[in-house]
């Protein structure tokens, strides 16, 4: 027969203590604090970018009659190049996490590790000056020698630049800035690989490779689309490395070696806000508004993607 407890039989709750209440209260308003700040930035541009939407069709610019034809231009060349720094950063990020967390002895992987992450505390003006003064240059020969084999692809399609300054080379510089937190992230969720897993695949006699690929990998799959993703998110809303570099347009284009490439809607922002009329204003909020929405659903199905990765390993 079961017995019930008396109120003085019943375990006692230990009281919580004064700094474990006080840590709470911290975390859960820093949490609302951010979701405030994220919710007054898109009040704001939304209040501020909406008129923009109908405002007289000169605000927008020669040969567009409305916004969406403005903006359209604008976010094809905002993830272009993204996506350009993205297959320049990710295949060098993963080798290098690699190489910090499995390859290297720790006395070599934490100073390579210490490099890598001071990468992420450059200002972008100065990988702006260097890619639009020094990188632009060196890769001169690589931009003709392109043109002259390789005009046949869409992508190589001249009139090759002459000074170097091309989306191929913002493309590199956005690459090397997302470098480290795509590596970052990488290497942390690398490190974690429960070691049981390794050793299992060491002794059914696979090679360091054979672990990398069974076992670290598939383990670490929703944490490097995670580091991706944040390298995406700096790439879309870079301004002043990407204006700084390259001479742009806003036109749908997708050659990487011509004179001019397509704008982003963050250096359309950056080059245009200051002189801008009131109503040039809003669209350019307008504008900036279309970037946070596309950034939020990136994001978004980022997350989703995640999620389902993780749950098809805890099955």
């Amino acid at each position: 027969m079961s017995q019930t407890l008396t109120s003085e039989q019943a375990p006692r709750r230990r009281p919580q203590a004064r700094g474990d209440r006080l840590f709470s209260g911290l975390a859960v308003a820093s949490g609302l604090l951010i979701l405030l700040i994220l919710a007054g930035v898109f009040v704001f541009l939304l209040i501020e970018g909406v008129p923009g939407l109908s405002v007289d069709p000169s605000n927008y610019g020669a040969g567009f009659t409305d916004f969406w034809s403005y903006v359209g231009p604008l976010l094809f060349g905002t993830v272009f190049i993204s996506v350009l720094a993205l297959i320049v950063a990710v295949p060098f990020a993963l080798g290098v996490a690699l190489f910090i967390s499995h390859y290297a002895p720790r006395r070599l992987a934490t100073p390579v590790a210490y490099v890598i992450d001071l990468l992420a505390a450059v200002p972008s003006v100065v990988y702006g000056l260097w890619g639009g003064r020094s990188l632009s240059q060196a890769l001169k020969p690589v931009i003709n020698w392109l043109g002259d084999r390789l005009e046949w692809i869409p992508l190589f399609k001249g009139p090759v630049s002459p000074n170097g300054q091309t989306a191929l080379t913002a493309a590199l510089v956005l690459g090397v800035m997302i470098l480290p937190i795509v590596t970052a992230i990488s290497r942390e969720v690398f490190a974690q690989t429960p070691r049981l897993n390794e050793e299992a695949a060491i002794g059914l006699g696979a090679t360091r490779w054979e672990v990398v690929r069974l076992a670290v990998l598939p383990y670490a799959r929703s944490g490097v689309i995670a580091g991706i993703m944040l390298g995406l998110g700096r790439a879309l809303g870079e301004t002043m490395a990407v204006t700084m570099v390259y001479s742009s347009s806003p036109k749908y284009m997708i050659g990487i070696i011509g004179d001019t490439s397509p704008q982003t809607i963050a250096a359309n922002i950056a080059n245009n806000y200051a002189e801008a009329t009131p109503d040039k204003q809003h669209v350019l909020i307008a504008a900036g508004l279309v970037l946070f929405a596309f950034t939020f659903v990136v994001n978004f199905v980022a997350r989703w993607a995640i999620g389902r990765g993780e749950r098809k390993l805890t099955r």
